[in-house]
């Protein structure tokens, strides 16, 4: 009986791997159109910040930024 236990370890394990190789070269066909759509929408939001410093509203996108710029510049011009 214990030659048969003996046996019955790889026997049970191959079953695995095989359940475990099949599921791991299973066919993914979702995860194309999925990235293909977030690739789109990533160019998008990358053409849009390219427009311009105005935002979709009409107005500064960034008047910190601005303000910063204009400091740093006055900075610059003491200096020298």
């Amino acid at each position: 009986m214990a030659a048969l236990a003996w046996l019955l370890i790889p026997v049970v394990a191959a079953v695995v791997a095989a359940l475990w190789a099949r599921w791991a070269s299973r066919n993914r066909k979702v995860g194309d159109v999925a990235e293909l759509a977030g690739y789109e929408r990533f160019r998008e939001a990358m053409e849009r910040s390219r427009s311009g410093p105005d935002g979709p509203d009409g107005q500064e996108a960034a008047p910190a930024a601005a303000a910063a710029a204009s400091t740093t510049a006055s900075d610059s011009d003491a200096a020298a």
